[in-house]
Order: structure tokens, then C-alpha cells, then sequence
């Protein structure tokens, strides 16, 4: 089954608290603001969150093929870097590990389990040059911003709505 993947995180840099969203959809399916899930992340940043969501989604959904819409650039260029991370066992030219390591050997071994593309889509494009693609990813940003609107003001909220 192909199944069309949608995520996107919101994270506050002070608390280093996010909240990760996903909409999973397969063909036909309607009702989307409904099917989306929340879960909150913390000691995170925007890079690790982005990962953590994406991977959280990949953890719960079955399909043979996906093919994942992300306005995280840092997710689009992680094929093209793979090798040469492989390579360098995780370091930086530096020499230090690098700080999402094991979230990359993560990433990488899911991917290989799974027929999987990336599409870069444009967040928060003007509605006016929104595709349909981009008016889902919309969905999806802002159920994740509201929900950590939502915790930073005290509010209670079903985190796997």
C-alpha cells in the first residue's frame, strides 16, 4: 500500500519542548485535520525534532511505499549524505560525533525497510500559491504549532489525537 506522509514539528528553543505532527494518508481518504497525530518531544531542537517526528510516523504506519512530504531540508539531503557519514562512523570534519548521530543511524536503517522518497515542500508558502500538497502540509504545521501553543499556556491537550 502507498501511503502519503506528512510531517512537521514545532519546537519552543528555550524549554527545547516540540510537539511532532503526521497525517498519514492513503488514496481516497477524506476527513484529513482528523487523522492527524501529535506527540510531544523534549529536550529537543528543530533538526532532532524533525527526525524524531519523522521517524515516530515511520514507527506507526504499514506501508510498502511512502512517500514523505517535509519542509526540513536537513531530511530531503540525508541520502545524499549518507556515505560519506557511514564513512566517517558519525564524525564531523572536526572530529566530534555528530549531535544527532544515533537519530541518523536510525533514519538509516528505517529507510532501508521501507520504499521511501522525500519531497521538499515550500512551509509556509502565501495561500494564494498553495498546492494541494502544500495546503495538507498546511494542516500539519499548524496542528503542531497549536499544539505547543497549546502546552505553553497550560492548556490540556490529547497528544495522540
Amino acid at each position: 500500500m502507498r501511503i502519503l506522509l506528512f510531517t512537521d514539528g514545532s519546537v519552543n528553543t528555550k524549554t527545547r519542548i516540540g510537539y511532532g505532527a503526521y497525517l498519514a494518508l492513503s488514496e481516497g481518504q477524506i476527513h484529513l485535520a482528523s487523522h492527524i497525530k501529535l506527540k510531544q518531544f523534549v529536550d529537543t531542537s528543530s533538526t532532532k525534532l524533525e527526525l524524531q517526528t519523522l521517524l515516530w510516523a515511520l514507527s506507526e504506519i504499514s506501508a510498502t511505499e511512502v512517500i514523505s512530504y517535509t519542509d526540513s531540508q536537513n531530511i530531503v539531503g540525508l541520502n545524499s549524505r549518507r556515505k560519506r557519514m557511514e564513512e566517517n562512523e558519525y564524525h564531523a570534519k572536526n572530529g566530534k560525533l555528530l549531535r544527532n548521530h544515533e537519530l541518523y543511524k536510525q533514519f538509516y536503517k528505517r529507510i532501508d525497510t521501507v520504499n521511501i522518497s522525500f519531497t521538499q515542500i515550500r512551509g509556509h508558502a502565501p495561500s494564494k500559491k498553495k498546492s494541494d500538497v502544500d495546503l495538507i502540509f498546511s494542516l500539519v504545521d499548524r496542528a503542531s504549532r497549536n499544539a505547543l501553543r497549546a502546552y505553553s499556556t497550560g492548556c490540556n491537550l490529547d497528544e495522540n489525537r
